[in-house]
């Protein structure tokens, strides 16, 4: 890799893709701790960009290397990439996407290794699609109400940090008592979103708080968060996948119709 390279990190546990570029060159810190010796300067450009805002042949090009620092350069990646950067990190239109060749990936192993998260990205693609704005919030209240919870759901426009209240119980008046803030922008969401959901649930006398950003959070909402870790919750995309998938069978029908999925079985590697 040489200065100016554009890189990525790809994080499982935000769904995400870390973008950076190295502005310095090798060095080696003899010191440093095992096994940390070989280092480069890197100016991280996108912290926590959606994984689905990236085509998918970027992604195939990511291959098995889903946990590890790595340099895209096939079907005229970086060229993509700076656009979205000037975009401000905005999903890759198709007339983006055909800037270059697309190339199938090098290796089957690695494809192989794509496959769940490709489906992923690309469920998360449809849900992008029909459920903008305020809709993410209907989405995330019919899973609530698909656990057992009785919710009520604030209509669309300002709603004072409060998209959706839910209790347990046939009236919702027993505990957990939750207020659910949902956020669908196309960034990560800044720390100071987290305070009006505490401020919110303090109005309403919620007991739990239930944090929702379709594009994750910044890393300051992580360690702000550990404070409340026994009263609030935070999900992204990949929380919102897993708890949709878990309930997916007890969706209202109507809401199952809008996001028709079809469940397909495979060898589980060991």
């Amino acid at each position: 890799m040489q200065k100016g390279d554009l890189i990525a990190l790809p994080s499982k546990i935000q769904r995400a893709i870390h973008v950076g570029e190295i502005v310095g060159d090798y060095e080696f810190a003899g010191g440093g701790p095992n096994p940390f010796y070989h280092w480069r300067n890197v100016k991280w450009i996108g912290e926590a960009v959606p994984r689905e805002n990236f085509g998918k042949d970027i992604l195939f090009s990511l291959g098995g290397s889903l946990l590890t620092i790595c340099r895209i350069d096939r079907n005229n990646a970086e060229k993509r990439i700076r656009a979205m950067q000037t975009s401000g990190w905005k999903p890759e239109t198709i007339a983006a996407a055909k800037i270059g060749p697309t190339e199938a990936p090098s290796d089957v192993e690695d494809a192989t290794l794509e496959i769940e998260e490709l489906a992923k990205d690309q469920i998360s693609r449809l849900i992008s699609a029909k459920f903008k704005g305020h809709g993410l919030a209907r989405l995330v209240e019919g899973i609530l109400k698909a656990q057992g919870y009785t919710t009520y759901r604030s209509p669309e426009g300002p709603d004072s940090g409060i998209d959706i209240l839910a209790g347990a119980g046939p009236l919702g008046f027993s505990s957990p008592k939750l207020c659910v803030q949902v956020k669908s922008q196309d960034m990560p969401v800044e720390s100071k979103t987290l305070n009006e959901l505490k401020g919110a649930m303090s109005s309403v006398h919620a007991t739990e708080g239930l944090f929702v950003s379709w594009s994750g959070f910044k890393n300051t909402v992580y360690r702000q968060a550990l404070s409340s870790f026994f009263n609030v919750r935070l999900w992204t995309q990949k929380e919102l996948l897993e708890n949709l998938f878990a309930h997916y069978d007890a969706l209202e029908p109507e809401l199952r119709a809008e996001l028709a999925l079809k469940r397909i079985w495979t060898e589980e590697e060991e």
